[in-house]
Formats: structure tokens, sequence, C-alpha cells
């Protein structure tokens, strides 16, 4: 009886004392409480309190900004796994082909490939479970290959020409995420990098790249930031800091709760020196436009592309007592020069609709569509020309979206997945032979043609999987240089990788193509860049 008379006391002795530091809180938690007990005792259905609880917390985030979300506990691992820039798991790309798991590669140096696991091998079997012909999605692979560091898998595979499935007793552990998707030579002296995102991983992954890409004599970079969505600010500052020398700032943030931070460069970087040019498209986010908007205040290279998304928000995660995950914004994000690039959400149904409305508008067709006041006008900080603030990172050289050749046939194949399925079949029936004929990735790129063999087996694979998609021969002959590339470009990601997938794709790279010809016709050295000098 004094236990529990002691513990009244201490409860009733915090309740007011937090009713005295902050009364608005306690009675806002008060009312929270008492709209729940209530629902509990009176609503006409059993409710679940966890559901009703995390769907308040979502509510109460959309209030204050578009970024400011919640992660429920299920859901962390996922989220957090691009930033980690790895994961647990068996080590394959795959692919859901026909209701059956299909490994489209291994990865390099991951328990399947120390195993002999093969590209074209399929997973029917998952600790004795069957998981093909039973409509099996991709969260439900995840589920059953990814696990804790350490941990044991035992899988089932059918391999093509062998006479019985095979066992594997796989050991699962930390794979790499690359953020890095490619880097090669475009020209004899023209490097290229893109990068999809920036985690804990992206500074180890730019200085392989570059240091790479120097030994075979790059003297020109182009940094691909197109669709890349952002990620830590930490990796945006050590990334900015390959291409700034001296003392330099990056970025500085600040906001209610937190001082001024400065993020500077200071570090030997390894294209510190040399022409630079980055890519960008309205989905540049966050980090990217803290790199492109440091690069362009500083006149260090030259951005070519369209406006970035308008991102200038920092948010910070916060981990919660059951396992969930807040991730508030804590602080606004400024340029060099100063420019506060996030475009306005007090509407936040037009904020989400932003690029949309872009579209619509012709942002994406004619740089002259775009309408910004004087006032937010500032000057880069060396050669003094003028650059925006507001809704993103505005191009030095504007590049148009080029939609001619797309037709709703080419978007059907695409977003119908008939392309990618049928060069993963293709490739699966037919890899001895491509490699055969094509012994290495160059000869594949130099002398592989989509004849008409191939693409009859290609009409005839569509119109077998999908009977209500019929032959367009008129949107075809449109969009025939896209399609035929998009398939040359996927078979060899599914011999090769992604590496060799961009190295054939990017020949639809507006922007790229742009920055080569601005390279050629030495505009680069016309606008008088700073290229490492200061």
């Amino acid at each position: 009886m004094k236990y529990i008379l002691t513990s009244i006391f201490v409860i009733v002795s915090i309740t007011i004392t937090l009713a005295q530091s902050n009364p608005a809180t306690v009675s806002t938690n008060q009312k929270f409480n008492e709209v729940l007990m209530y629902i509990n005792k009176l609503y006409v259905d059993s409710v679940n309190d966890k559901q009703l609880t995390d769907a308040a917390i979502v509510a109460m985030l959309e209030k204050l900004d578009p970024h400011s979300v919640y992660i429920s506990k299920e859901e962390v691992d996922d989220a957090n796994m691009q930033i980690e820039g790895s994961f647990v798991g068996i080590g394959i790309r795959f692919q859901i082909l026909k209701d059956t798991l299909m490994v489209v590669a291994t990865i390099p140096g991951g328990p399947s490939e120390k195993l002999g696991i093969l590209a074209g091998d399929k997973i029917v079997k998952v600790e004795d479970k069957n998981i093909a012909g039973i409509g099996l999605k991709t969260a439900q692979v995840r589920e059953h290959l990814l696990g804790e560091l350490g941990s044991k898998v035992r899988i089932e595979v059918i391999r093509k020409n062998a006479q019985k499935p095979l066992n594997y007793l796989i050991t699962r552990d930390k794979i790499p995420l690359n953020s890095v998707d490619c880097y090669y030579m475009v020209t004899p002296e023209t490097g290229y990098i893109k990068l999809n995102s920036f985690s804990r991983s992206t500074v180890d992954e730019i200085h392989k790249s570059i240091k790479e890409l120097k030994n075979k004599g790059m003297k020109n970079l182009i940094f691909d930031l197109q669709g890349n969505g952002g990620g830590l600010l930490y990796a945006a500052q050590k990334v900015a800091d390959e291409f700034l020398n001296g003392d330099k700032l990056i970025v500085y943030s600040e906001g209610r709760s937190q001082p001024r931070t400065d993020y500077k460069s200071g570090e030997k970087g390894n294209w510190e020196k040399g022409t630079l040019i980055i890519l960008t498209d309205e989905y540049s986010a966050s980090a990217s436009e803290i790199v492109s908007g440091a690069i362009q205040d500083w006149d260090r290279g030259l951005i070519i592309g369209r406006r970035t998304y308008g991102k200038g928000l920092v948010q910070r995660p916060i981990d919660l007592t059951d396992g969930s995950q807040m991730r508030l914004t804590i602080a606004r994000y400024y340029t060099p020069a100063g420019r506060f690039i996030q475009k306005p959400y007090d509407d936040v149904d037009e904020y989400r609709k932003d690029l949309s409305n872009r579209y619509k508008n012709g942002e994406f067709q004619h740089a002259d569509s775009i309408h910004l006041p004087d006032s937010l006008k500032h000057l880069t900080l060396l050669t003094k020309r003028t650059v925006y603030n507001g809704g993103g990172i505005m191009p030095d050289v504007f590049v148009p979206l080029d939609t001619m050749e797309i037709t709703d046939y080419y978007r059907d194949l695409v977003q119908g997945g008939h392309i990618n399925s049928f060069s993963l079949t293709y490739v699966n029936e037919n890899r001895d032979a491509i490699l055969k004929q094509y012994p290495t990735f160059a000869e594949f790129k130099l002398k592989f043609t989509n004849d008409e063999k191939f693409m009859k087996s290609f009409f005839d694979y569509v119109q077998k999987e999908d009977v209500k998609l019929e032959y367009n021969d008129k949107e075809y002959k449109i969009s025939e240089k896209l399609i035929q590339l998009r398939l040359k470009a996927y078979l060899a990601q599914d011999i090769w990788g992604y590496n060799e997938f961009y190295e054939i794709y990017n020949d639809t790279n507006e922007a790229l193509i742009k920055a080569l010809e601005v390279l050629k016709n030495n505009q680069y050295e016309k606008m008088n860049l700073d290229n490492g000098k200061n």
C-alpha cells in the first residue's frame, strides 16, 4: 500500500511540475489522451491505439512543412538503407520474372558470388518454403533474403542445364549500396561520373572514381546529378570539397533552435583544378543543390541542364522509443552567396504539384518560361555573374526536355516492363552465345545491332506477354531509336552491369550531349571560370 501511495505521489508531482513549466504542453497532452480515452471507451468499433497514434503524428508533421515526416518501425530499415550506403543480405541483384525470382547479377565480393551463384539462377525455395508461382512481391523477397549480420539462410536454385536443383546455405553479410551508378571516359579527355544519392559511402566512391578517371587521362569532368534526390549534408560538404580549394564556405545552416553552422572546404580534393561541369534537372534536390550551388557561387564550374527541385531545408533523424523515427526539419541552409533556394510551401498541395505545374507552364522546354523577380538576384563571388534565390538552382546553360521521340507506345513498353523483362529473358537464354560473339563490352557496344530478327523476337515476346498492347508501327518508327537503344542498354546491364548500361543509354542524355558540345566549342573557357586558380 505504501508503494502504491508513493507511486501516485511521484506521478502527481511530475504532472504538477510539467504543468508549471509548460502548461500549454500538458494541456495539449491531456487533450490528446482524453480524446483517445473516449474513442477507446465509446467508439462503435474496436480500435488500434498504435494506428491512431501514428496517424495523429503524421497529421501533426504535415502541418509543419512537406519534408518533416514520420517513419514507422517497420519502414525505418528501408528508409535508412540508402543513407547508410549498405544493407545486410545475400548480395544479389534480382528481378521477379513470370512469378519467379531470378538472379540478374551477384554483387562482387558478396556471399552469393563467393558460393558460386550465377546470373540467370532462379531461386525457387527459401528455408524449404516454395516462393515460385505464388505471386511473389519485391517486399516479400526482402523479408526472405535480408536479415541480421552473420545469420544464415538456405535457398534452392534452378539453373539452366543443371539436372537437379542446387542448394546453398548463405551467410548474410554487409552489402554495399553504391551511390555512384557509373563512371567512365566519354572521350579521351573527358570523364563522366553519375551519382544517384549522398550516403555515408559516397565520399569514398567519388575518391575512387576520380582517381581512376585521372589515371585514364581525364582533363574535363562531367558530374551528373540529374535525378539525385539528395541525402546527407555531411556527404554533400565532402563532395563539394573534392572540387573547391582553400578555405571556402560550401553551405551554412541555421534555424530557430540551431545557431548558424558553417560547412567549409579545407581538405585536399582530387579535382580542385580542371574543367568541371555539373548536370542537373528538376529532380536534383537537397544535397545535390548544396553541391551545385557552391560550385556556381564560387564560379568553379558550369551548371548545365534544368532548374533543380528547390529544397533548402535540413532534416534531423530522431529515433523514437518504439523503434520508429521522425525526420524533423531543424534548419534552413544557404549557399555561399547567401541564397535560400527553398521553393514556397505555404500551400502544400501546390508544393506537391510544383513539378507538374512547371511542365504545364512550359519551363522544361523553354528557359524564358521561368519568370523570377529582380529581388531574387544574387551575384557569384568571383566573376559577379547573376544567379537567383528561391525555387532551386538555375543552370548556367539551359537544356530543354526533348519529348519528340516519346510516344504512348514507347511509354507502354517501358511502363509495362516489357523492354526490361525481354532483355533479361533474352540474356538468360542466349548469354553464352552473346559472350562468344562479343567477348568484351567494347566489342558489344561497337558491333551489336538490333537487327530485324532480334526486333521480331522482341515484338513476338510483347504480344505474347501483353495481348492488350497492340503493335503500333507509326509510333514505333517515331520512337525506334529510343526503343532499340534501351533494349541494347538493358542487354549490356544484364550481362555486365550498371556502368555498361549507362555507357550505352547516355546516347540519349541531352544534358551530357550539351556538355560535350560546350567543351568542344570552348564555351567553358569563355565563361572565365575559376577552375581552382583562387
